[in-house]
């Protein structure tokens, strides 16, 4: 092992994907395989481009919200609590147990608490007046 570690600024791809199934081998080990199922909703415009829409996965019983955003031209309209449900329902179908987020938007926080979701943990001031936020639902 080198006296001083290297540090780079940039991932190569290979690097990620290298830690990546080191930690997915070891969490299988210790859990015992992963049920890991993407999840995506898009929402798109009049020619079909994704504009918005949801990301996230199911696993071990529980989904996971990665990536949530509603286009400004769409908001005011339930779109973000409909595509938690949309999610919500394939998760339970999937027997999953409950889900949960993180956000660092107020806005987003408030309407995830709409949505049934609970307060779990923060980090507050995370930078400038921001929180970061991580919210669960149990279904």
């Amino acid at each position: 092992m080198p006296d001083t570690l290297p540090l780079s600024d940039t991932v190569p791809d290979d690097a990620r994907a290298a830690i990546r199934k080191g930690i997915i081998d070891h969490n299988n080990a210790l859990l015992g395989p992963t049920d890991r199922q993407n999840i995506f909703i898009p929402l798109e415009d009049d020619e079909g481009k994704v504009e918005g829409g949801l990301i996230g996965y199911t696993g071990r019983g529980w989904l996971y919200t990665e990536m949530l955003y509603v286009p400004e031209r769409l908001r005011g309209r339930g779109l973000a609590g409909q595509l938690l449900q949309r999610a919500e329902d394939e998760a339970k179908a999937r027997g999953c147990k409950g889900a949960y987020i993180d956000t660092i938007n107020p806005q987003a926080c408030r309407a995830y608490q709409r949505q049934g979701y609970q307060i779990c943990g923060a980090i507050d001031n995370f930078t400038s007046n921001f929180a970061i936020t991580w919210l669960k639902k149990l279904f």
